[in-house]
Order: structure tokens, then sequence, then C-alpha cells
């Protein structure tokens, strides 16, 4: 029997620790010890650089010959590496991205496909690779010209070293190759390439990954060289270029770094009106008219001449070309008083949405990076007009944006365009400057800059459209199935859904963190900490929190790990309210409000219908009666007064003003329904229709994340109360926020079989509505 009992007790005590055990590993308020990387010599427990932190160098000098009959890229370059490492390194991984468009390439390869009952001659077409991208290596070699062992694998090269490179050592190493540039439209798309022109017969390039790129060489990572599929971006390291750029002598050249040689490639009439641009800080000059641009689309010419740029402390260097290019630019005062050139490249079939908002979206953009991070340290920034998606390169991006052929416009082009420039301009900040791993982590340049563009997005119009930012925004995402929904923490090339992960989610975890957990003060000023800290540096996430929570003073593990590591979302219940009332205890006070709850209350079905008796037992025989008949127990005696003021007499001050304050509380009990912690924001509405906001802190939930009660005392009757009030938590199912509960209204929109002026843009419309008009006076 003993030892029976001894079982139990034991088997009692094991599924107690468990449970606690359990409970505790699932606390999401645990800290992030175990998921982030202990802090070390190269990166402090403050989210900073280490006293020993260090970082490679890779300078570039490049010869490249952009071939307009054949659409081919040829190129030569010498590269300089600096092993700034403690490390001995005995080979280097160089980037190959453009072998992504190899006929043998690994992203057709693990592309997913489908047949069905009816399939299209193009849908056929694309299960299947045919455009013959990737790069022609014809030979690397040593400054001597001695040839150097290499090894392509995939999207990675390793060239193996003559000599291990030691710590403080450089090494020199050349290369020629050759590739054809892919079509943005018909060649799979992409984030470079070149668009053709039928009506004129013409390309307008837009040119990047376009040489093979030193792999960065990391503390916390060593070679960054994992393959490149498509989906997670470029990781690089900070270097010097001199890029000499042959094109056709009527194209205009647009690149990363500051033009070396105006005088040689530039008409005086464009050096005249680009001295003047560099004055004039409200409007764009124009440096190269619309009408010009198409004086040059019919020439041709086949003669080449040289563009020749600099660039100093970039991690990258892309280009754009083309005859068709109008160029206009502006100048941008720095808030540290340097002055940088806002400039944009565009084709007339991008008039006149591109001469009136381009430039001037890039200098607003830089006026508002630099505010919320820092001055804008380079000399120029470039917009280009391209087809399809937008992209990001030192000093230079590729947008969107086309009118239509009568010059018109929607709104969504518009309101598109300027957010894709200020989206694309804005990673010059996130991740040229402050590096981050693309590769491994696309959300930390994707998601801070789509965060950052929402904020200038609303400094260049009242209620601008913005796509991302506010927490209503991500709702759909967050409630949808989770066997489709990724944690942040995840590698690029493994999300689902990409842009709702790695743009709107931490876009919109980022300003919950500013409007609600820390406050726009507090986070402003550790944001601009982190950027300060990692400008031209490499930083990782746990940087990136450590210093939001060290510059703070607020526990944020919390937040990172639901955010970021989870696929919780947010749905707090308000489930139950039970208001209370001060018993004073005070007898003609206490009886006369029993009396008229009773008066008032609900009366059962048969104390109604017992009415209809005729008449009751004592009241045909009143010898019945007795002094319980008649009796009031809610009448006060002299007897209860008496009472009731020998209990004044016993209550200390603080106790007789609670009596005296007569409060209204009021419990409320709410459940954390979706997994995900926040902050508990209330609107209460009282009897006079005044009202009141509450905001609880999200450590409420933190020794029980399931449900909690908290009770508020007011001065007022409460009529209503209403959850997240001002949609800041991205709650996900609202009608459980209400008391009373209600429910909100759903729309839903009549089909018409016919709808009017379907096809036309607003602008389309107007002017049709005016025709009409103008016809019937």
């Amino acid at each position: 029997m003993t030892r029976l009992l001894f079982l139990v007790c034991a088997l009692l005590m094991a599924f107690g620790v468990s449970a606690q055990t359990e409970n505790i590993n699932k606390n999401p308020f645990r800290q992030l010890y175990m998921e982030l990387p202990t802090p070390n010599v190269y990166r402090n427990a403050a989210g900073a650089p280490g006293h020993q932190y260090w970082q490679q160098k890779a300078d570039y000098v490049m010869d490249v010959r952009l071939d307009d009959a054949t659409q081919r890229i040829y190129g030569t370059s010498t590269i300089t590496y600096h092993n700034n490492s403690p490390d001995v390194l005995d080979y280097l991984w160089l980037q190959l991205d453009q072998n992504v468009r190899a006929l043998d390439s690994d992203t057709y390869k693990t592309g997913t496909s489908n047949m069905s009952e009816r399939m299209t001659l193009g849908a056929l077409a694309r299960l299947e690779p045919t455009f013959d991208g990737g790069f022609k290596i014809d030979y690397v070699q040593s400054v001597e010209g001695k040839p150097m062992e290499y090894t392509i694998e995939r999207t990675m090269m390793r060239v193996e070293l003559a000599q291990p490179l030691k710590p403080g050592e450089k090494v020199q190493l050349k290369l020629k190759w050759w590739y054809n540039i892919n079509n943005r439209l018909t060649d799979g798309g992409g984030r470079s390439g070149s668009e053709y022109f039928e009506k004129d017969d013409n390309f307008l390039y837009t040119i990047a990954q376009f040489y093979p790129r030193m792999a960065l060489y990391i503390d916390n990572e060593g070679w960054q060289n994992k393959q490149f599929l498509g989906s997670g971006e470029f990781t690089l390291t900070f270097g010097d270029y001199d890029v000499k750029i042959t094109v056709p002598t009527d194209h205009l050249v647009a690149a990363t770094g500051t033009l070396q040689n105006p005088n040689t490639v530039l008409t005086k009439q464009q050096r005249d009106r680009l001295e003047m641009a560099k004055k004039e800080f409200v409007q764009p000059v124009i440096i190269a008219s619309q009408e010009e641009a198409v004086e040059r689309e019919k020439t041709k010419l086949t003669k080449e001449q040289t563009w020749h740029f600099k660039a100093e402390n970039v991690r990258d260097f892309a280009f754009a070309s083309s005859r068709k290019f109008i160029w206009d630019a502006m100048a941008v005062k720095q808030e540290d008083g340097s002055t940088t050139m806002a400039m944009s490249m565009y084709p007339k079939e991008g008039n006149p949405l591109w001469e009136r908002f381009s430039t001037k979206a890039v200098a607003h953009t830089l006026k508002w990076y630099s505010h919320y991070t820092f001055a804008y340290p380079y000399p120029v920034a470039w917009s280009i007009n391209a087809a399809d998606i937008g992209m990001e390169y030192p000093m230079i991006c590729f947008n969107f944006g086309r009118v239509e052929e009568d010059g018109t416009y929607s709104d969504r082009t518009k309101y598109g365009m300027i957010g894709v420039i200020i989206h694309e301009v804005g990673h010059n900040y996130f991740p040229m400057i402050v590096n981050s791993d693309e590769r491994q982590w696309t959300w930390m340049d994707e998601g801070l800059n789509t965060f950052l563009q929402y904020l200038t997005e609303q400094q260049w119009e009242r209620n601008y459209p913005s796509r991302r930012g506010p927490a209503d925004k991500i709702v759909d995402y967050m409630k949808g199935d989770k066997a489709f929904i990724s944690p942040i923490m995840t590698n690029s090339e493994s999300i689902w859904q990409f842009g709702n992960n790695a743009y709107g989610k931490p876009a919109t975890a980022l300003n919950i963190l500013r409007e609600t957990i820390m406050g726009r003060e507090q986070f402003d000023y550790a944001f601009k900490q982190y950027a300060n800290r990692w400008k031209f540096k490499h930083p990782a996430p746990a940087d990136l929190f450590r210093t939001m929570e060290d510059a703070s003073a607020i526990d944020l593990d919390w937040f990172w790990r639901g955010w970021f590591f989870t696929t919780d979302h947010t749905d707090i219940a308000l489930s139950k309210v039970t208001p209370f009332r001060v018993n004073s205890r005070n007898p003609e006070k206490e009886n006369a409000l029993a009396k008229q709850r009773q008066a008032e209350g609900p009366r059962n079905i048969s104390d109604i219908r017992n009415e209809e008796i005729a008449q009751t037992y004592d009241e045909q025989d009143p010898s019945l009666k007795d002094f319980y008949t008649d009796y009031d127990p809610l009448k006060a005696t002299v007897l209860d007064q008496e009472e009731y003021q020998s209990y004044l007499k016993g209550l200390s001050e603080a106790e007789r003003a609670v009596l005296d304050a007569d409060k209204y509380y009021y419990e409320l009990t709410f459940e954390n329904l979706g997994g995900l912690v926040m902050p508990i924001i209330l609107e209460f509405t009282f009897a006079d229709g005044t009202t009141e906001v509450q905001k609880i802190p999200a450590e409420i939930w933190r020794r029980d994340y399931k449900k909690v009660s908290k009770v508020f005392p007011f001065a007022k009757e409460v009529t209503a109360i209403e959850l997240d009030p001002f949609l800041e938590t991205a709650d996900t199912d609202r009608s459980n926020n209400y008391y009373p509960s209600q429910s909100e209204e759903t729309r839903f929109e009549l089909f018409q079989s016919r709808q009017r002026g379907a096809g036309e843009n607003p602008m389309q419309r107007d002017r049709r509505a005016k025709e009409k008009e103008g016809s019937n006076r």
C-alpha cells in the first residue's frame, strides 16, 4: 500500500512538473535567449557592433559594353578583395545571379507546375525554359594573368587561391564574361533586363546583377553562399567602383555613382541645364526633353561612346541606358547641409505622369527617410521608368508606371507609381546602407522599408491610399489559413505569401510598435539609433531587436516572439462584463435601490399569469393574516439607522472616502483566442454621453496568456465598451469586441450584368462627361 501511494504521488508530481514546464515553454513573455545568438566581441548585447566588429571590402574596376544589336552584355573586371576578418581564407565565393536564367537553373527545376484539360500554348511554352540566360565566363585570372581554378555551383562560383589569404591581406582577380540580356516582359520577368518598344523599334535597358559579385563573408554567417532561386535577394560587400559603360552614342545613361566625363558624353546644353538643376530646390529642370528623346528614337546610331562612373562605399552597381530617355533633375538639401541630386529618366510612354511626379517623389523620399534615420550620404538618387516590378540598387532604382495612349492614367497607376518610387528610393537606406542579409531575411529590408514608405506616403498627401502599414490592413492575412502562412523569421526562399510575410506584416508590426507599444517618441529615437549604429555595416535580426529594447528600456521580447517567430494572430474577446456597486449599508439608500430593482426587474411568466387568480385564500379568510402578511423587509427602521451610524464611526478615513465616492465598478474578462498577446485598448461610453479611453499594457497577460480579468472603477455609469476602438492591434474578429454585444454590418454588392464605363479610368470618364455637357449646351 505504501509503495502504491508513493507511485501515485510520484506520477502526480511528474504531471504537475510537466504541466508547469509546458506552461513556461508556451508563455509568450519568456525571454528570447534561446532564439537569439549569444552576444560577442563582434555584436554586443545592446544590439550594436562590438569592439572587434569587422567587415570585408571589395573594390571593382570594370569595363562593360552593352550590345544594342544583340541585347548582350560583355564585361571585364578587376576585383580587389580585402580580408579584414580574423580568419584565413583558402578560397573566395562569388555570386553569379544571372545563372538563375540558365537553361539548367534550379529555379526552373524546383518550380511547381500542373496540367489541366484546357491549356494555352503560352502555358505549355512556360513548362520548359527557352531563354539561354546565365553568365558565360571566359576566364578567371590573377592580376598577373595566370589562370585561377574555379568551380561554378549553379548561382555561385568558388575561386581557389594560390596562397591562403591571411587577415589584413588583399588579393586581386580578373574576370571576363558575357551574357544574353533577358526581356523583362517575355523572358520570365525579372529585376532587370531589356524592354522592347515595337512602335519605334527601340530598347530600354535596366541592367543589374550584370557582373560576378563578391559574396559576403561575415562574422555570424561565414560565406553567405546560399543559392539564389529568385526570391531571396542579394547580400553584398561594400567597396569602391570604377566603371566604364560603352553604349550607342545616342543613348543616355544613368548609373550608380558620379559621372566622370560629362564633357565627353553630354552636350553643352545638357551640361548647362544640369548646372541649373543643381541650384533648383523646388521644381525639376528638364535636362533632356521629350522632343529631343523622340528625335533620338529615330536616329538609332550604331557608333558607340563610353560613360565613366565612380562610386565610393557602395555595395553594388547598376545602370540604365536608352535613346528613349527624357531626363529631369532637382537638388535636395539634406539636414546635415549637403546637397543631393534627385533625378529621373523615363520614356515618353511615362509622360505626363513621370515628368510631374517622379523626381519630386525622389526628393520627398530623401527628406523623410533622412528625418527618421540619417542624412542621405550619396551625391545622387535616380528613378528610372521601366516595365513590370520595381527594383533597387545604390543611388538608382527601376520603377513602373505608364500612362494610356491618350495621356490619361488611373488613380491606381498614379499612387502605385509614387508608392513604388518612394519604396525603391527608400531602399537606399535599407539595405543599401544599413546592409542587412537579404538572401536570408527579406523582411529586414523590405519590412523596414515598407514601414518607412508608409510614413513617407502620409507626408506626401493627406489620406494617401497606402496599401500597407496600419494594423487593420493586415487582418485578412493574419486570420488566413495557417497552412499557408510562415513566421516572419523564415528564410526568403521558403516563405508562403511573400508580400504579406516580408513586406506587410513586419511593416505593420513596426507601426504597432510605434503607435501602440512604445509611442512615437520612444520608437523614433530607438529606430534612429539602430539606423545610425548599422549604417554601412551588416546587421542581423538580433541587432534590431536588441537595439530597440536597449534604446527604450521597454522589454519587447514578447512582441518579437509573437509577431516574428509565430503565426499567431490577434483575437482578444471581451467575453464578460460584470457591473458592481459598493453596498453603502445605508438602510434608506440600499433598501430604496432594492425596491427599485424589484419593480423594474424582469418578472417570470408564472407571476404574470398568476395575476389572473380571482381571490387567494387569505383574501377570502382574513384570519389567516399575521405580522408577516404585510411585513416590509425593506423598510428602514430607527435600529437600522443606529447600526449604520455605528458602522460609519468604525471606518478609517480612506475607507470613508471610498464609500463617499460611490463609484461604479466593472469587472471585465478578456480571452486571448488568437494566441498573440497584445495591449488591451478600451473605450468606455458613459450614461451622460462622454467617453474615456484606457490602455492596458500587454504585460497583463504575463501570468495567464489565455484569460485575464480586470476591474475598472468609474464615477459614472458605463453604457457601452469597445475593445480596440482605433484598430491598433490587428484584431481579426471584432464581433467579440463590444459590450453590449453587437454585430458589424457586412455590405454586399449587387451583381450588374453590364458596368457603365468599363475600361475607362476616371480621367477619361471625366473628359467624356465634360464633352457631353458641352454638346448639350
